[in-house]
């Protein structure tokens, strides 16, 4: 998944991490119900735990199922604090860009999810969700009829293999790498260095468009997660005609309800509606609404205080990663009228304090730390129970295999940290070893974050600079090997419901590059055996697999010290309409909202 706007699930689709991101993760859930009970609210969030469907060529065939009451007309405001770090499709993993790619972007796949929470994987651009065949290791997708870009340009099959081709180059180092791993192998860049833009393409063998209707992607081993993977906003179509490589990021080109008429990068983007769009081929989207003003910079505070005041243009706005601020929530949950306009749910996310591996080589510090991190007082600065719940290890309540009492480190039980114990293990350390840089993204969540950290941390007697980070980049910058920090905060959630999507894109040895999630730099060799075993077994078989090499990197590597859960909590304007929980996104669903008046 992308983290919290940590990158969903990064399908998982980010959230609240960076200052309110984090990576995005594709989840099930039930949703709307978070609230103050964490043992319930950890009960219903292992509903996003259950596998999800896929669905046939009638499920997948539009229009999608009318929003009851829904209008058209209008324009819809949103707030977000931070700027977009990434538009290219290719690029995107975290939430922010991953909520706004749900209005642009269209894929080969997408999720769909029923009022009762039940999520299924249907036929966006393709007919159907996919059809396999030699034992899993065959998908072939057929486009359907009449799908265009913005442009007039008809989709077809060379669109869908360029689409795969670029996120081979360069220039794309920040969005997900199931796709081009499977089809490749780890160093898959080697395999297309130019990412399609020269004569060299994939081959038939690997990728094959035998006509301009039909796309087959041929494994060296079943990929029974592909119709998900396909789902993902990383993989939304980038037509071939019209693309700018590096500058695609800034101007890309819609296959979506709505197109961008103006972009103000860090201050405002303007969505109008996709004309070229055509309701009849997409069982998911609306365009209810005329456009989309999104404003950055815009705190959360501010956000909550003008949509607790409801008036004017106020009326008819959302919240897009960002939500309650946590000094108001009291104020939003007290007053029924503004209560209503709520919707809340548990997120896939955990958050963590990420040790940077290349850096923090002694293990003690990283235990110490680990003890000593207060998990009460940063939960307290997210809004405490409505915010999140206490982690005690890598695997979030929505995983399968989610383990609630392994707690290694008590956490559970000293949730404002063990100062004894951190301080027994420091004694011997020396003072050296005892200065930590630790970078913090320059929003309201990010400050409340770094006064967490420093206060917990020096009580121990370590020494922490703190350094600031723009909030947009948060991830990008943390994202980069040879950054110059300690530790960080980061958040990371399921792609899809299984541990493979946590384990292996934020702890595996092969995936230590620039712009990828393993944000510690682990290179552990038992954990990539670990992981190299769990991914040809079964699911059933593979829990176990999955929960060793947890509970290995937790108690022998310690690349990271869980902090929390988190939960969603966001306020709509009172003339918003259709806006309830998404799990997918783990956010408002932004597909389904309308003005009433």
């Amino acid at each position: 998944m992308m983290s919290h706007s940590s990158r969903t699930a990064r399908a998982v689709v980010v959230a609240l991490a960076a200052g309110s991101l984090v990576l995005t993760a594709c989840s099930k859930n039930e949703g709307g119900k978070s609230g103050t009970d964490s043992k319930k609210d950890q009960k219903e969030a292992s509903v996003q735990s259950k596998a999800v469907t896929y669905a046939d060529s009638a499920a997948s065939t539009g229009p999608a199922e009318e929003v009851p009451g829904a209008k058209s007309g209008g324009t819809i405001t949103v707030y977000q604090e931070a700027g977009l770090s990434h538009l290219d499709p290719g690029q995107i993993y975290v939430s922010d860009a991953g909520q706004v790619a749900n209005l642009l972007f269209r894929r080969l796949t997408q999720f769909q999810e029923d009022d009762k929470g039940n999520v299924s994987v249907v036929g966006d651009l393709a007919t159907d969700s996919g059809k396999s065949s030699d034992g899993g290791k065959t998908w072939t997708f057929t486009l359907k009829d009449g799908v265009k870009d913005e442009k007039g340009n008809p989709i077809t099959s060379a669109d869908v293999r360029h689409t795969v081709e670029r996120t081979y180059a360069k220039f794309i180092f920040d969005g997900p790498t199931y796709l081009q791993t499977w089809l490749s192998g780890a160093d898959y860049r080697k395999a297309l260095p130019d990412g399609g833009f020269g004569s060299k393409h994939l081959p038939a063998s690997v990728l094959d468009t035998p006509d301009d209707k039909t796309v087959v992607f041929h494994f060296d081993t079943a990929r029974p997660d592909l119709p998900q993977t396909l789902a993902m906003a990383g993989y939304g179509i980038v037509p071939e005609k019209t693309d700018t490589k590096e500058k695609y990021d800034k101007a890309p080109v819609s296959t979506g309800p709505y197109k961008i008429a103006e972009n103000k990068i860090g201050k405002s983007m303007t969505l109008v509606k996709n004309t070229n769009w055509d309701p009849k081929t997409d069982s998911v989207r609306h365009q209810y609404v005329n456009g989309f003003n999104i404003q950055f910079g815009v705190t959360e505070s501010t956000q909550t205080k003008r949509l607790i005041a409801d008036q004017g243009d106020n009326k008819n706005a959302i919240q897009l990663t960002n939500g309650v601020e946590a000094t108001q929530i009291q104020d939003v949950i007290g007053a029924p009228e503004v209560n209503k306009r709520t919707v809340k749910g548990y997120q896939p996310f955990v958050m963590q304090l990420s040790f940077n591996l290349d850096r923090v080589k002694d293990k003690k510090v990283r235990e110490a730390v680990t003890y000593a991190v207060n998990s009460k007082s940063l939960i307290a600065g997210e809004g405490g129970a409505y915010g999140g719940d206490v982690a005690p290890n890598y695997f979030a309540p929505t995983l399968p295999g989610y383990e609630p009492a392994y707690d290694p480190y008590g956490r559970l039980k000293t949730p404002q940290g063990n100062i004894a114990k951190a301080e027994e293990i420091l004694k011997d350390v020396p003072d050296s070893e005892k200065t930590l840089v630790f970078a913090y993204a320059n929003s309201e969540a990010g400050q409340k974050r770094k006064v967490a950290i420093e206060d917990a941390l020096t009580k121990v007697g370590l020494k922490i600079v703190s350094k600031e980070v723009d909030s947009a980049s948060y991830y990008e910058q943390i994202g980069k090997l040879d950054n110059p920090y300690d530790m960080y905060i980061s958040g990371w959630g399921q792609d899809w419901p299984s541990p493979g999507t946590v384990v292996t894109p934020i702890f595996d040895g092969t995936q230590v590059t620039d712009g990828s999630p393993n944000y510690s730099h682990v290179k552990d060799p038992k954990v990539d055996a670990l992981i190299k075993k769990a991914l040809t077994q079964e699911p059933t078989e593979a829990a176990a697999t999955w929960k060793e090499a947890e509970h290995y990197l937790l108690e022998n590597v310690i690349p990271a010290a869980p902090l929390w859960y988190t939960k969603q909590f966001q306020l709509s304007g009172s003339n918003v309409g259709g806006a309830r929980y998404g799990s997918v996104s783990s956010l408002l669903d932004i597909n389904r909202v309308y003005l009433k008046s």
